[in-house]
């Protein structure tokens, strides 16, 4: 079935190539411009590449967000934070079901704060809930179909074994560094109340489904385009092994680098994992590349502005230090299993 729809896809990239050069070649025709480029294989290359991963890609998140939003659907953030809360989130054991929660309940940066102060209002750990802050947006489903669909299965479980991971560390840590006083007052004064949760039928959580599906496509299209537009010039016009030589596995502070690099930076997985891809095409060691697109995920600028709302500087650099340390060994550490 996986071949015949790969096979599909491959037609319809040709075709769609065929017809998109076809456009090219009259437009740059009008103003008597040279044509000649169209018939280099770089430039078939690209556009074989663009047409292909952007359909392949689509067709998975819809299939994949559809299902994941199922499931979802039986996890809301009221039921997660009363479940977090009702005493089964203490130590190692709750780091641990803070952080399965997180793959399977919707959360991004902008609902950071209020997520936050929930938790807290409800009595859960200060390290629990970071285990569930940092895995919620770093183990998303984009991610998963993204790396599956560009790296194969064995590398998007990784994936979501390494988010894991991460949020379990993290949060232990954290929490064993008893950081409550590095929390705004304010946050200890609020109280949010209950909400009663509604159950869903089956038909409004296939229609949620579907509507999520939508919604999702619409926010995220122009990151994907745009991702594999530049992971398709990469891969037509990047010399071969030009980053061997900087971010190979020869190079020792290669992980280092590419998440003191991808701190600052801000994307999302559906606009980063194109380009990742093509980075590990390159020259880039898988583990390295993974470092990367983690630094630039979970650590992204907007989300550390505005955790600063609810987190005082020195746990919001403590935060961060964690991260950054927890994601460099994991680089390390994948490097060597992957080599």
């Amino acid at each position: 079935m996986f071949s015949a729809i790969d096979w599909i896809l491959k037609q319809l990239a040709y075709y769609l190539s065929y017809a998109f050069t076809a456009l090219i070649r009259a437009i740059v025709g009008i103003f008597g411009l040279n044509t000649s480029f169209l018939e280099n294989e770089r430039y078939k290359s690209a556009i074989d590449f663009f047409f292909y991963d952007t359909m392949k890609i689509f067709l998975m998140l819809t299939v994949i967000i559809f299902f994941v939003s199922i499931i979802r659907s039986f996890f809301p953030p009221e039921r997660t934070k009363k479940l977090l809360g009702e005493g089964k989130a203490r130590g190692f054991l709750g780091n641990v079901f803070a952080a399965l929660l997180g793959i399977v309940t919707p959360f991004c940066s902008c609902s950071a704060v209020p997520v936050f102060i929930g938790f807290v209002e409800a009595g859960v750990p200060l390290g629990v809930t970071f285990s569930f802050l940092i895995s919620s947006p770093m183990v998303n489903e984009v991610a998963l179909v993204m790396l599956w669909g560009l790296f194969g299965w064995k590398i998007a479980l990784l994936y979501i074994a390494t988010g894991v991971i991460i949020a379990i560390i993290a949060g232990i840590v954290i929490g064993k560094l008893k950081m409550e006083r590095y929390v705004e007052e304010y946050v200890y004064n609020i109280k949010m109340g209950d909400v009663e949760i509604e159950t869903p039928t089956w038909k409004q959580r296939v229609n949620d489904a579907w509507n999520y599906v939508l919604e999702i496509l619409k926010k995220i299209w122009p990151y994907v385009v745009g991702g594999i537009a530049i992971g398709g010039a990469m891969h037509g016009y990047a010399p071969e092994g030009w980053l061997t030589k900087y971010a190979g596995r020869n190079n020792p502070f290669a992980v280092f680098v590419a998440v003191l690099v991808g701190i600052p930076l801000y994307s999302n997985a559906a606009g980063i994992l194109p380009i990742v891809s093509e980075l590990t095409k390159g020259g880039m060691a898988m583990g390295t590349a993974l470092a990367f697109m983690m630094a630039v995920t979970a650590l992204s600028l907007p989300e550390l502005i505005i955790l600063r709302k609810v987190l005082k500087p020195r746990l919001l650099g403590v935060f961060v230090g964690i991260m950054a340390v927890t994601i460099i060994c994991i680089g390390y550490l994948f490097n060597n299993i992957l080599a």
